[in-house]
């Protein structure tokens, strides 16, 4: 079969990269609302990663060396958010936009003077003999690390939702903040720690955009992927294996949209560019539709506020 001049093989692997940045800040964005807190700053963590890890790599060399300044740098804008919501209990919908719309400012002035500069290239992570295996190799050998470790993440992460006690008590403070505090757990602070750690991923996610997808810097990079990232959390109903599907289902109407550009389709460009964030807000509505009625895994107490005097 042929999408649109490309090989099924190779449109396989590549949406598999593509789906890395939603990939990361959405299994990010999975555990901050575990825990009970909707952090809708998704798209300004994420180009703010983007911006810090482009500016690190490029002035350092090293993209590992990015990869972790756009951690930090999201995880920095996220305290941000933590401090506001947790500390001075502001309303989280409203912190969560203007978090965005920050980041976007920020990332718009700080970018400047970097246009037209390559950052160093992400390498492959195994050998080219691997990844030149008939049909498996490019799927299961020709990526760079960070396509490997969003998939280990979303494991590890399925893992200790599920089945350890760190999870346990994400999902306890999630569930009712009120018994967790009862029960001796420090709500803000753990659910702090889940916001620095949403951040970081999607601060990860945004510098893959400008390290790796692109690579470069532009204005608004990251194109709203964080909105998407936000709505493959909740209808995937928080669980890391069905974001993960969520990701790739993205990633791959994305690739397969550009391909039939490239390939002279007769549908109008405009059609293709909004292809993938309109059948993937379909099928995301399609999936809640065949859940009506049941619950849908939502945390109590997502987006309530808590102070520990009350």
């Amino acid at each position: 079969m042929d999408f649109g001049g490309i090989n099924p093989v190779i449109l396989i692997a590549t949406l598999m990269a593509s789906a890395v940045p939603i990939l990361l800040a959405a299994l990010g964005e999975t555990v901050v609302e575990r825990s009970g807190v909707l952090n809708l700053g998704v798209e300004g963590m994420m180009i703010i990663g983007a911006l810090g890890g482009f500016v690190v790599a490029v002035q350092t060399g090293s993209p590992v060396l990015g990869f972790i300044g756009g951690a930090v740098a999201g995880a920095a804008l996220s305290l941000i958010f933590a401090a506001l919501t947790q500390v001075f209990l502001a309303n989280q919908v409203a912190t969560g936009l203007a978090l965005t719309l920050f980041g976007l400012g920020v990332s718009s002035l700080g970018g400047q003077g970097y246009n037209g500069i390559k950052p160093p290239a992400t390498g492959q992570l195994l050998p080219d003999a691997l990844a030149d295996l008939p049909v498996v190799g490019p799927i299961l050998f020709g990526h760079d690390w960070v396509v490997y470790f969003s998939i280990a993440m979303t494991a590890v992460l399925w893992w200790v939702l599920k089945a350890t006690r760190v999870g346990l008590v994400i999902r306890a403070v999630g569930e009712s903040h009120e018994a967790a505090h009862a029960l001796g757990y420090k709500v803000n602070r753990i659910r702090l720690m889940c916001i620095a750690f949403g951040g970081a991923m999607a601060g990860i996610g945004g510098a893959y955009v400008s390290l790796a997808r692109v690579p470069q810097w532009v204005d608004g990079i990251t194109s709203g992927a964080g909105w998407i990232a936000l709505a493959i959390v909740v209808f995937a109903s928080w669980r890391p294996w069905r974001v993960l599907l969520g990701a790739w289902l993205f990633g791959g109407i994305t690739v397969l949209q550009l391909n039939l550009q490239v390939a002279g389709s007769g549908i109008p460009v405009e059609y293709l560019s909004m292809a993938p964030y309109l059948i993937t807000i379909l099928v995301l509505v399609v999936m809640s539709a065949g859940r009506r009625g049941k619950a849908n895994g939502a945390p109590a107490a997502l987006g309530q506020n808590f102070h520990a005097s009350r």
